[in-house]
Parts: C-alpha cells; sequence; structure tokens
C-alpha cells in the first residue's frame, strides 16, 4: 500500500517558533502511531510565514505563484492535516485564515484534520472550538475530537495532561488515517488544464 501523505501546516511568525514546536509534537506522534499500525507516512511542514507575501499577492491578484500554488496543491491532495496557529484576539491570526482562503472550498471534504493553537496563556484555549473547528466544519473536512492547545506554561513542565493530549488527539488522527487509502498524487490525475486540440473537439 502507498504511503499516506500527512501535511503539517505551521503558523507561526517567529523562529524558533512555540506553534512550529508543537505542530512538530503532534506530527510525531501521528507518525508513531500510524507505524504501529503499519501505515507508511510521509510528513511535510508548510510554514506559513515563509509563504505571507505570496499569500497576499495572491489575494489581491487571484493567482498563486509556484511555491504558493504547490503548498496549496499538497494541502488539498493531502491525506491528513494537522494544524497550527498561533492565537491572535481570541481567534486564529489572519495568515492562517488568509492561507484556508485559498483552498478549494470541497477540497478537504472528508480530510481527516488535527486543530491545534498556541497562545499566552489558557484563557485563549476556546478559540480552538469557536473558530478553527467551524472553519473546518465549514470546509467539510473531518475534525478529530481531541483538540491541543498550548500555553507558555505547559511548555515548562511537560504537564503529564498536555502531553496525554497531545498522544490522544495524534491517535485519533491516526486511527482514522489507518482507515484511508491514500488520495490519487498528481502523477496519477489527468491535467485539468490540458489543452484539447480543437479538431478533437470537433471530432467529439
Amino acid at each position: 500500500m502507498d504511503a499516506l501523505q500527512l501535511i503539517v501546516v505551521s503558523a507561526g511568525l517567529r523562529q524558533p517558533s512555540s506553534t512550529r514546536l508543537l505542530a512538530d509534537r503532534l506530527a510525531a506522534a501521528a507518525e508513531r502511531d500510524l507505524q504501529l499500525h503499519g501505515r507508511d507516512v510521509r510528513v511535510e511542514v508548510i510554514e506559513l510565514r515563509d509563504l505571507a507575501v505570496h499569500i497576499a499577492n495572491n489575494l489581491v491578484t487571484g493567482f498563486p505563484n509556484a511555491e504558493l500554488g504547490d503548498a496549496l496543491r499538497d494541502v488539498e491532495h493531502a491525506d491528513g492535516l494537522i494544524v497550527v496557529s498561533p492565537i491572535f484576539s481570541a481567534s486564529y491570526s489572519g495568515l492562517f485564515k488568509s492561507f484556508f482562503d485559498l483552498i478549494d472550498p470541497m477540497a478537504l471534504s472528508g480530510t481527516p484534520v488535527l486543530i491545534a493553537a498556541t497562545g499566552g496563556s489558557a484563557r485563549h484555549s476556546l478559540a480552538l472550538e469557536h473558530a478553527l473547528r467551524p472553519l473546518f466544519s465549514y470546509l467539510h473536512a473531518t475534525v478529530v475530537p481531541t483538540a491541543v492547545y498550548a500555553a507558555t506554561e505547559d511548555w515548562g513542565g511537560e504537564a503529564a495532561e498536555f502531553v496525554g493530549r497531545i498522544d490522544r488527539a495524534a491517535g485519533e488522527l491516526a486511527a482514522l488515517l489507518t482507515l484511508r487509502e491514500p488520495k490519487p498524487r498528481d502523477s496519477d490525475i489527468e491535467d485539468e488544464d490540458e489543452v484539447i486540440p480543437f479538431e478533437q473537439l470537433l471530432a467529439g
């Protein structure tokens, strides 16, 4: 069986970033669980901070450049997603939302998604339920029950509850992915933009 494609979208703005750190922890846990189920997986991380200017240009012009186009296709063709945003003003970041505004609204139908977020204090954790979960429900994705929020204090002592939440969420994502056949990749899909000769069209 072909390897599953797990795409991790991190919207952290700094380097190093606690958002990327959480994304990596979740991806490692999901990869471990999938391997325990006998499934091969390829993990790819998309850092939105590296695409910020391209995302803004796409919103204005309506066209992605090659790098952004590749990232959008990777997300749309992913077998599963881990998405992590910092929380600003009780919601996901503008960069995070702008990127997913460019995704085909039906491309993620049924795709398993693990949602996660980071913030300065635990009082922002409800943003996962009133902002991120509704966004991916709108995109028809299958959002795993457990969401993961990491406040600043969670990184100090590696609390058992925090570690357990990472493992539980990753396990739920892995369980959904284990039941899936890998999606067709670009090489398996006929190019929708292929130009058909006019004579061929007339011939039916």
